[in-house]
């Protein structure tokens, strides 16, 4: 015979001794209970029909109740699955915004460099066929790194936008000067008078600099909102203590207990308890919101001087314009080369030493901004940014914020307006206790959950030092600085090149302090890097160009 059966059957005086002194004699009916407790789906086997002796209880008041200890048990374990889908639903707005921009600027991204990629060769397919075709790998190796920097792979930006520069010279001085043969030794000479010569005039050094900011930019935001995605969906997947299952039992089910299954909890008893249960949820706020404002520093940089899109859509005027340069430069260019690195011998079959023909009049439209694409992703970089500069703002706060969103629920709580006809832990009355501060350390005097203050959570931790990692890498971006940069799957790491600003164009520098410094002078970086991205197109140019105009001496 079940235990609650033979409680409500026992003698009056029998039931009057083993009540507690004060309690209310009339036992009340369970139906409301019972129907309240089938609709979560548990069986109605072992619910008493009327209150019995609550001594068996471990957690809620153990007065005349409804529960009998496998249905207190059941119910504990309802209010922490419960707990959990209200901190994953509370949390979804942030979740999925990094979840949804994370995809979308990525793909953008990526999209922008198979256009820019796609747009150039076809281009030169159009015009210079075979020639181009034939020398066209020197294209696809400069994006195929670019990309492989941008998902942050190991690539280090200078040294490897460097070796394209140094290449396109070599390769252009030979074929400028193709009445010549040039041994690897005089061709390395060539290359030490790149800085001093500056035979592609000053595109080089203005594209070096674009480049290298807007990749730093793009790569380190679109890792910025990877981390924030991963914090967030590791932070919204709660593990609540025993002393926080508990409190929720006691808040969300001991009204059950009470037969008063219609009762929800007081506001500030649901604010104690969830600041309670979320405390170190609240400390990782402080990372969470200086990560948010670094996030929004270069987002601006996006949209502002270090617009990769901006960068990217004319890039192949600009490489026009560093092969003209080169062109008008040629003859100067040669002879001080000839003088630092002493006159080479002729090539084998000619029998004059012409240089090449000075009409290279092939000029591509001027590049109007106004004209800007939106084909990569069906959008533009400008309108990505708006929009998540929008949606990051809102996402300040928010684990903080996490008890008030919960227990402003009509579905958890009964509401400021029913402070009297609330349940407050015991009863169906006021709820007096003062409201707890946010954070762990505020805790200790909990009214109703058992917080040790002693022992913060390591997994939170570990998701506050992730923030600040990424906070650093943000804001070096901010002032065009690359760093070590780790790949959250691999923690494979490359470093790029340094400060992206030209004297008059970037604002005042962030005030920091950094552990992940650059690993070479910023702006001699800066300068090599973008000359070598601009130096592999360029080398495409040329080749192209000077070929054309050998044949036309040889007709």
């Amino acid at each position: 015979m079940p235990a609650w059966i033979g409680a409500v059957i026992l003698p009056l005086s029998g039931l009057l001794l083993s009540l507690p002194a004060g309690a209310d004699v009339k036992a009340r009916s369970c139906g409301e209970v019972r129907q309240a407790y089938g609709a979560k789906g548990f069986s109605l086997a072992d619910i008493p029909y009327q209150e019995i002796a609550g001594e068996h209880l471990r957690i809620c008041p153990q007065e005349y109740t409804c529960c009998t200890t496998e249905m207190e048990d059941k119910l504990s374990q309802q209010s922490k699955l419960e707990f959990e889908n209200l901190v994953e639903e509370t949390s979804h707005f942030v979740r999925t915004t990094f979840v949804s921009r994370h995809k979308k600027f990525d793909e953008f991204f990526r999209e922008l460099l198979e256009n820019a990629e796609k747009s150039l060769n076809d281009m030169f397919v159009r015009t210079y066929g075979m020639l181009y075709m034939q020398n066209s790998e020197v294209f696809q190796d400069l994006f195929t790194e670019l990309k492989r920097y941008y998902t942050g792979g190991n690539v280090n930006l200078e040294e490897m936008l460097n070796d394209f520069w140094a290449r396109l010279l070599e390769r252009m001085f030979q074929l400028i000067n193709p009445q010549y043969h040039f041994s690897e030794d005089y061709l390395e000479c060539v290359s030490k008078y790149t800085d001093q010569l500056k035979p592609f005039g000053d595109v080089p050094r203005k594209l070096k600099i674009q480049v290298t900011r807007a990749f730093i930019a793009a790569r380190t935001f679109v890792q910025g909102l990877t981390v924030g995605r991963e914090v967030a969906n590791r932070v919204s997947k709660v593990s609540p203590t025993p002393g926080c299952i508990r409190a929720l039992m006691k808040m969300l089910y001991c009204p059950y207990c009470r037969a008063l299954p219609t009762v929800r909890p007081c506001s500030n008893y649901c604010l104690n308890v969830m600041k309670g249960c979320l405390a170190n949820q609240a400390d990782l706020d402080t990372e969470w919101n200086l990560f948010i404002d670094a996030m929004l520093l270069v987002a601006e940089r996006l949209e502002g001087p270090f617009n990769i899109e901006s960068v990217m859509d004319p890039i192949d005027v600009k490489i026009s314009e560093a092969i003209m340069n080169m062109q008008e430069n040629s003859m100067q260019v040669s002879a001080k080369v000839f003088q630092g690195c002493g006159q080479p011998k002729p090539a084998p079959g000619l029998r004059s030493a012409r240089s090449a023909p000075e009409n290279f009049n092939t000029r591509f439209r001027p590049y109007n901004p106004e004209e800007r694409p939106t084909t990569a992703a069906g959008t533009s970089l400008d309108r990505l940014v708006t929009d998540i500069k929008e949606k990051l703002k809102l996402s300040k706060k928010v684990w903080s914020a996490l008890p008030y969103t919960i227990c402003k629920d009509d579905s958890v709580t009964a509401g400021t307006s029913n402070e009297e006809e609330c349940w407050n832990g015991h009863s169906k009355a006021r709820y007096l206790p003062e409201i707890m501060n946010d954070g762990l350390t505020n805790q200790i005097n909990n009214p109703e959950v058992d917080v040790d203050i002693t022992r913060p959570d390591t997994f939170i931790r570990q998701q506050i030092m992730a923030l600040r990692v990424m906070t650093n890498k943000l804001k070096n971006a901010y002032n065009g600085n690359d760093v070590n940069f780790q790949d959250t799957s691999d923690e494979s790491s490359g470093s790029g090149s340094g400060s992206g600003c030209m004297d008059d164009v970037c604002p005042t520098e962030f005030e920091f302090v950094t552990t992940e410094a650059p690993a070479a002078d910023p702006d001699r970086r800066e300068e090599d890097s973008s000359a070598s991205q601009l130096g592999h197109s360029l080398l495409s140019w040329s080749l192209v160009c000077v070929v054309l105009a050998l044949q036309r001496l040889c007709r």
